[in-house]
Order: C-alpha cells, then sequence, then structure tokens
C-alpha cells in the first residue's frame, strides 16, 4: 500500500511540463538525484519568459537516473519548499544536493542552463548511491539502516524539530525587533515635535535676528 501510494504521488507530480515538486513527493521524487529547481509564481512576468526555455531542459533531462529537473509552485502546495529554501524572488533557481540547495547565478538562456547541468548534475552520495560516500557517510548511512522505522521517523523528527523551532524563533524576535523599531521611532518623533513646539524656531530667529544688530553695529 505504501508503495502504491508513493507511485500515484509521482504520478500526479509529473506534468505535461515536467515534474511539479511538493512536500508530499519531494523526497521520493529527489531520492539519490542531483536536482536543478526552478521556485516560481505563476503571475510572475519573468517566470513567464524562463518557462520556454526551462521546460526545454526538464524534457532534456526527462526519465535521467541521477539528475532531476523540476518547478516548485510557491504559490500553490509547494509553498512550504520555497520557504525552507528561503525564496524571497521570482524565479529562484537551485540546484545541488536536495537537502542543501545553493542559489544558481548564471545565465539563464537554454543552452546556459544546459552547459550547466551538464557540466554540475553529478550523481551524490546516497543510499542508492553509496559507492559515491567517503567512509564517515557509508558509516552514518549504515547507521540509518540499522534503525527501525519507528526510530528513524522519531529522529527526523527531532532533527526537522530543530529547524521548525529556529525559524518561529527567528520570527518572533523580528516580531520583537519590530515593536521596538516603532516604539522608538514613537519617541524619537514625540521628543522632535515636543522640542519643536517649545520655541525652538523663535530661539533661532532671534539668534540670527541678534547677529543681524551686531553686524550692522
Amino acid at each position: 500500500m505504501k508503495f502504491l501510494t508513493l507511485a500515484l504521488a509521482a504520478a500526479a507530480a509529473v506534468t505535461a511540463n515536467g515534474t511539479v515538486l511538493t512536500p508530499d513527493n519531494f523526497e521520493a521524487e529527489t531520492s539519490g538525484k542531483t536536482i536543478f529547481v526552478k521556485f516560481y509564481a505563476p503571475w510572475c512576468g519573468h517566470c513567464k519568459k524562463l518557462k520556454p526555455d526551462w521546460d526545454k531542459l526538464m524534457d532534456a533531462f526527462d526519465g535521467h537516473k541521477t539528475a532531476l529537473i523540476a518547478d516548485v509552485d510557491c504559490t500553490a502546495e509547494g509553498k512550504p519548499l520555497c520557504e525552507a529554501n528561503g525564496v524571497q524572488g521570482f524565479p529562484t533557481l537551485k540546484w545541488g544536493d536536495p537537502a542543501s540547495l545553493e542559489a544558481y547565478e548564471g545565465a539563464r538562456s537554454y543552452d546556459a542552463l544546459k552547459k550547466f547541468s551538464d557540466e554540475n548534475l553529478k550523481p551524490i552520495c546516497s543510499p542508492s548511491n553509496i559507492d559515491l560516500c567517503d567512509a564517515d557517510k557509508k558509516a552514518e548511512i549504515a547507521k540509518f539502516t540499522a534503525m527501525s522505522d519507528k526510530d528513524l521517523d522519531a529522529a527526523i523528527e527531532a532533527q526537522e524539530k530543530k529547524i521548525t523551532d529556529a525559524e518561529t524563533l527567528f520570527k518572533d524576535e523580528v516580531k520583537n525587533l519590530q515593536k521596538t523599531y516603532e516604539g522608538l521611532k514613537e519617541a524619537q518623533d514625540k521628543t522632535i515635535a515636543e522640542v519643536k513646539s517649545s520655541g525652538l524656531g523663535l530661539m533661532k530667529a532671534v539668534k540670527t535676528q541678534k547677529a543681524k544688530g551686531s553686524d550692522e553695529l
């Protein structure tokens, strides 16, 4: 039943234009692969401009055993993936190990994207490519493989909770900083208004008049 569920999820993720990643299919689609992902919003003009070349790139790597070119719709089911990868503008291109994507800063023509993909989307260390792992990674894979499904799920949940907690703390502290900023700005504006209304302008005008009178003498 679990296999059937994963198979259905994978099938649903593949559209006429290639693979669309969501939190539900991310692990199944990216496992053992080096990936190149376009994070986009359907309304984005630059995304629409890139789409023909990106779709062509997805077609070129369709069915590849160790590389995946994919889309993530940041306005739909893929939104959590966009947030997890720090996407702030569209389109954002990222590539590499699915667990640690890097920003792509190169040209966005088909030729440039294809050349980059050919040169960089190489097989990486993973349970399905263990021959590419160093001794430390092989030991980690062996340790995780020996764990029961229950223990492995618990370990994954614990690590993901650390990320969630860190993100929550960051957002909360940013809110606190915003409140502090607003309070300081209000105090500043109030002080400036009080000083200006207390006669500062007249003081300066009198000083100017006095200086003018001294010059005339």
